[in-house]
């Protein structure tokens, strides 16, 4: 008997889908735009943040939802009761990207079939648990072996991206930028990315939460490539802060490269296309030696210095999501 899974998680609904099991999900969450497959299907879950605001206004509003205990997304109980789901997947990472597990649970504890509901959260920080968590959610489905052929298949690519960056003569001080106002920096798995793609990763840790630091303060990291790429921000939404992009460029100094990209389809869902983002950041640190992921991604990725500069990039503006304020 197939499962009835509902997915909480965008990257939760991207391992399942990747591990051939798209056809058993019966409900998703808000922000589950990929692939394909999840579009369409039932939504149990929705923000009280209003993302049309700017990027300072979404962090004041997350604070202030945070300091008053509130959860920042709701779950549809109703809904979630008439798909009697059996496994759920959600996470216990961050309050701010997602509905919480507490909340999952409180759900779920007044479901009638509750005893039959088995709830999979994911907390990954590093790359390795990344990957452990495709195998645990395939441990879940019943597809173990799936889940670890496809575990193999993503870590050839990264040893392929890799061992390509080790050639460089030279290795870049490399920021990352998780968030415009404040500015936060990507912690968690960013900095072991930033150093698989030949870089050096700058002001923050590998395994930690994503550090907030003053524009002065990411100016004296003296970093050569700066890639911004917001949580939750298609590249057009990022584009439409223009003055909090500017200072950034600045921040690089003069011959800093500063690179825009979308950091809502990559980079901040932990799940397969981390191996994408891997391939962007790769063009970004060094372009001469993946000029093939520069042409690959160029629909997502800007360089901030080009002739073309803000105004000569024409992209779609989209929806953003809530800053991951830790």
């Amino acid at each position: 008997m197939r499962a009835r899974i509902v997915s909480l998680l965008p990257s939760a609904t991207e391992i399942v889908c990747a591990l051939g099991a798209a056809a058993e999900l019966v409900g998703v969450s808000h922000e589950c735009d990929f692939p394909e497959a999840a579009r369409g299907l039932p939504v149990l879950t929705r923000s009280r943040i209003d993302d049309s605001l700017s990027s300072r206004a979404i962090d004041s509003a997350v604070r202030a939802a945070l300091t008053d205990a509130l959860s920042i997304y709701t779950v549809d109980e109703s809904r979630l009761a008439e798909l009697a789901p059996d496994l759920i997947v959600t996470q216990d990472l961050c309050e701010v990207c997602a509905v919480s597990l507490d909340d999952v649970r409180s759900a779920v504890a007044r479901l009638a079939q509750r005893a039959d509901v088995h709830i999979v959260s994911l907390r990954p920080t590093r790359l390795g648990e990344v990957l452990s968590d495709i195998e645990t959610v395939a441990h879940a489905l019943g597809r173990s072996a799936r889940g670890q052929e496809l575990r193999r298949q993503l870590q050839a690519r990264i040893d392929a991206i890799a061992s390509r960056a080790r050639r460089a003569a030279h290795r870049p001080r490399v920021a990352s930028v998780e968030w415009l106002e404040p500015i936060m920096l990507g912690g968690t798995w960013m900095p072991e990315l930033i150093e698989l793609a030949g870089g050096q990763a700058v002001g923050a840790t590998a395994g930690s939460a994503a550090p907030t630091l003053s524009l002065s303060a990411l100016a004296s990291l003296e970093p050569e490539v700066v890639v911004v790429k917001p949580c939750g921000f298609e590249l057009g939404r990022t584009l439409r802060e223009r003055e909090l992009l500017l200072p950034l460029v600045d921040a690089a100094g003069g011959t800093g490269r500063v690179y825009a990209t979308d950091g809502n389809a990559f980079f901040n869902r932990p799940g397969p296309r981390l191996v994408e983002s891997l391939e962007i950041l790769a063009a970004c640190v060094h372009p001469d030696l993946f000029e093939d992921f520069a042409e690959k991604h160029r629909a997502v990725l800007l360089d901030l210095r080009s002739s073309q500069g803000f105004d000569g990039h024409a992209v779609q503006q989209s929806p953003a999501k809530p800053s991951a304020s830790e």
